[in-house]
């Protein structure tokens, strides 16, 4: 049996005073956050919204309701709604209920813009209180498991997840405005492909078969190529099954783009220039503030081999160290301790490789670098350079020690894609959960012709997580997945 705290029990009390607690409807002409711009006199205006400030006085009462893009204040006289309903309201009404008002706009002496209801209704009663003196919720583990209580007290929550919708929308606007157009691929796949990384599992009770949760739409996105697509792209909620950082999660956001004819140095100046573009259309500037730093992304921004970057932070050269082998002990010998989720004896040499860089150097970055010339076994889906076949025309947008963008000049040769899939199959073999699967239907589909194509991914999460300033990327996403508390 529940048990309700006084203040509960009050509230289910008026519940029986309420003839109508929960309405079906009610007609508004205006949104909350419109009313502001309203002349003093403008009659016949109709909001409704949560009471999320409330003064109850003799014969008035002032409230201020809000919805998740505005607030605007309510006076309520007894001289204006007549006393039976302004007793009815004083009984009845309070903080987190929602409400209708129809009146007159006018401004306060103190000049704020306000309501004056001729009359009102109640639209739904809050069974539990507010939190204490609208401080807002302050135990960060209570914030994500109750997102709509934070976003109910806490201004910086509501401008937040507006961001992270704005943000959504102009990368939309921009790619249509390149003649990108945006398709939907499968989330359950039978492959895990698409990216290296350890799947979710699930089971498809009406095929009696596993499948997977994709971890990227990257093979269906080229298959779409193939079939006469030129500029396509998708915002997929993809699944990792790997630790949780403050910028991992294991179910997130990600946009990824592909396009016909285009090679990855195409993308890279491209994608700059998108980013430049909806940034500078939200906030008006390039500079934003990362850290303690304010960090200018305009201007041209560094691009570094995977090799040079690496030795700007340890003595170890992957090019003289070019096999699994002789890069394990030399990080061995260097005593770099990295924690992995496979053991390292595991990784083949690409990821191994990922590893180290992860560990020593992309925690140092803070101004934006694109990152260029990773070595081919870490890339299965990507061209290799023509002039050094060890490496691939691939690069990544790292900015303040998390990749944003990772893209590259796509392999487009089925011959080439089954050997390289063939080595990755190897490797997952011998213990390395990240590797990618043969996927010969990905292989049928290739040999029908691919044209070159250059694809790109993004994170949504952490984009927004960087703009915003936010400590962990669980702060722009409005409900993470939390362990139950029982």
């Amino acid at each position: 049996m529940r048990e309700f705290t006084e203040q509960e029990i009050v509230r289910r009390e008026k519940l029986k005073n309420i003839p109508h607690a929960y309405p079906e409807r009610y007609v508004t002409n205006y949104e909350i956050k419109e009313v502001k711009n309203l002349e003093d006199g403008t009659t016949n205006v109709r909001v409704a919204g949560r009471i999320i400030l409330m003064r109850k006085m003799g014969k008035m009462a002032f409230l201020t309701i809000g919805d998740i893009e505005g607030r605007i204040q309510i006076s309520i006289k007894i001289d204006c709604v007549g006393e039976e309903k302004y007793a009815f309201f004083k009984e009845n009404f309070d903080l987190g209920d929602f409400i209708g008002v129809e009146g007159e706009v006018f401004t306060t002496h103190t000049g704020e813009k306000t309501i004056r209801a001729h009359s009102f209704e109640f639209l739904g009663k809050a069974l539990k209180p507010l939190p204490e003196k609208f401080h807002g919720l302050e135990d960060i583990e209570t914030i994500y498991r109750h997102r709509y209580i934070d976003l109910i007290t806490n201004e910086e929550a509501k401008k937040t997840f507006l961001l992270r919708s704005k943000v959504i929308r102009e990368i939309r606007n921009f790619l249509a405005d390149y003649n990108y157009i945006e398709i939907e691929t499968p989330i359950l796949n039978n492959k895990a492909s698409g990216a290296n990384a350890k799947p979710f599992i699930t089971h498809h009770n009406a095929l009696d078969m596993d499948v997977y949760l994709r971890i990227a739409p990257e093979t269906y996105l080229k298959r779409a190529i193939v079939g006469g697509f030129t500029k396509v792209f998708e915002i997929a909620r993809c699944f990792r099954n790997e630790g949780i950082d403050q910028s991992h999660l294991q179910d997130f956001t990600m946009i990824e783009g592909y396009g016909a004819y285009l090679n990855y140095e195409d993308n890279m100046d491209f994608l700059k220039k998108m980013l430049q573009t909806i940034i500078q259309n939200i906030y008006h500037t390039l500079e934003i503030q990362v850290g303690d730093k304010m960090v200018d992304l305009g201007g041209e921004w560094e691009r570094i081999s995977f090799r040079d970057l690496i030795l700007r932070y340890i003595d170890i050269d992957i090019d003289k160290y070019n096999t699994k082998e002789l890069l394990l002990n030399k990080i061995k010998e260097e005593k770099v301790v990295i924690e992995s989720d496979t053991p390292l004896e595991n990784l083949g040499y690409g990821n191994l490789v990922d590893q180290l860089y992860k560990k020593v150097a992309r925690p140092n970055i803070v101004e934006p670098i694109f990152l260029i010339k990773h070595p081919t076994e870490l890339s299965p889906l990507a061209r290799a350079n023509d002039e050094n076949p060890e490496v691939v025309d691939r690069f990544q947008l790292v900015i303040n020690g998390a990749e944003i963008i990772n893209a590259y000049s796509e392999l487009v040769d089925p011959q080439e894609q089954e050997r390289r899939l063939l080595h990755q199959a190897e490797l997952k073999s011998n213990g390395d959960e990240e590797a990618m699967p043969m996927d010969y239907d990905y292989i049928e589909a290739m040999e029908y012709g691919m044209p070159p194509i250059s694809g790109w991914g993004m994170g949504i999460d952490r984009l927004v997580q960087l703009l915003t300033n936010s400590d962990n990327v669980k702060d722009v996403v409005l409900f993470p997945l939390m362990r139950p508390k029982e």
